[in-house]
Parts: structure tokens; sequence; C-alpha cells
């Protein structure tokens, strides 16, 4: 569980829903059914319009890496390599075939494989590195719906405004009401800024710098393994890879 996440989403709810109290407002002047519809509903119902599915559905999918990103350490990852070079150099690359099938990881298991098929270290290189571009680009294509949603919310937070504001001048005639009826059309606008600023596009960032440095573990495994294909000594591949630790 990522703590600052936690942290960050409480004191964003803690300053919107404070803010409102001390600037006397109270809570009650947050809630508002038709500003949720127009602003919330509609920017899910831009998104749906905006995004192919398979990119909506991964987008759902990696939404809990803002709360729990995947977990690796690449220290235990650059002595997981070390192991296998000094099993390459003991027992050849066939060596490694028992090692395949306890891999959790897809792409970690598939550089294993080709590693024990004996394929070139460029093949192996040019393969992985195509399956990483891929990775990285549909996972970037995910991470981006939030940030579109963190531009429509505060448009559509207008678009209520001003739906509020018209329904305020068709009672122009009885002053009880044009209170009331201004303040609701301004909650949509806190709705759509709100969202936007403290949920959408940090939402965004936080998952772009997870899935960065998701990549960057990957050409950790791309450079050992391509170490190990060449039969580098274990000490140089432990060097060459010391560099992924910063």
């Amino acid at each position: 569980m990522d703590i600052f996440s936690v942290i960050g989403l409480v004191l964003a709810v803690v300053a919107l829903l404070g803010g409102s109290v001390l600037k006397g407002a109270g809570l009650a002047g947050l809630w508002s059914p038709a500003a949720f519809v127009i602003v919330i509903v509609g920017t899910v119902a831009a998104i749906l319009l905006h995004a192919p599915r398979p990119v909506f559905s991964r987008a759902m999918k990696i939404s809990r890496w803002v709360l729990k990103p995947p977990v690796a350490d690449r220290a235990a990852l650059i002595a997981q390599l070390l192991e296998w070079s000094n099993v390459a150099r003991r027992q050849g690359l066939l060596g490694l075939e028992s090692h395949v099938e306890s891999q959790t990881d897809p792409f970690l298991r598939k550089g294993l494989q080709m590693l024990v098929d004996g394929l070139e270290p460029e093949a192996i290189r040019h393969m992985l590195d195509i399956e990483l571009q891929g990775e990285e680009h549909h996972d970037l294509a995910a991470a981006k719906i939030y940030e579109s949603m963190g531009i429509y919310a505060p448009t559509l937070g207008i678009v209520g405004a001003v739906l509020g504001l018209m329904a305020v001048m068709q009672n122009l005639a009885d002053p009880s009401k044009l209170g009331q009826g201004i303040a609701a059309a301004f909650t949509a606008t806190i709705y759509g800024i709100a969202s936007a600023n403290l949920l959408f596009l940090p939402c965004a960032a936080k998952l772009k710098s997870v899935i960065g440095r998701r990549s960057g573990e990957r050409e950790l495994v791309i450079e050992g393994l391509i170490a190990i294909a060449q039969g580098e000594n274990p000490r140089n591949i432990e060097a060459r890879l010391a560099g992924f630790l910063h």
C-alpha cells in the first residue's frame, strides 16, 4: 500500500469538506444531484466516447496502482539474475530450463525461455524491446484516460454552472430562490475543478510514474539476460546492473 497516496486522498477530502465548512457553505452545500449527473456522469460518458474498449478496460485495471503499485525489489532482481548467471556458467544455458516455469512475471519468463532456447543476444534484445514498448504504450494510453478525465471534468463543471444560472434566470421574479439557485449552479464548477485537480490529474501522474518505474525494471531484466547470453562474468554483470539501483 502506498501510504503517500492514501494520505493524499484523505487530505483532498479534508481540504474540500473542511474548506466548505470554514467558508460557511456547510457540507450540505456541496451536495447536488444535478451537478453530479452533469459533471461525473458526463465525464464518464465523454471518456466512453473518447477511448477504445481495451484502453478503457486497462485504465480500470491499473487504477489500483495508485494505492497499491506493483512492488519490485531491484536488488533482489539483480541477485536473481546473478544466480542465473552462475547456473549458466556451471551447467550451460539449458541448466536454466528448470527455472522458467517458476517465474510468475510473464516478461521475465519469456526472456528466460528465449535464453534457454539459445537465441542470439541481439535477437533476445530485439524481441524483448518490442514487448517492453508495446506494454509501455498500452499502459501509458490507459493512464492518459485519467488525464483526459481531468480535462473534461472542469469543462462540464462550467456547463453545469451555466445550466444552473439558466434555471436561476427563470426565477428572477422570486428573489427568495436566487441565492440558493446561484449556489447550486456553482456547485457544478466545484465538482469539475475539484475532481480534476484532486483526483483525476494526480492519479494520471502517479500512474505514469509507476509505468516509468516498471519500464526501468524491464530494462534491467533485458540487460541482465543479454549479459548472461553473452557469457559475461557474474561480477561484470553485477557492475553492469548496479546503475539501475539508482
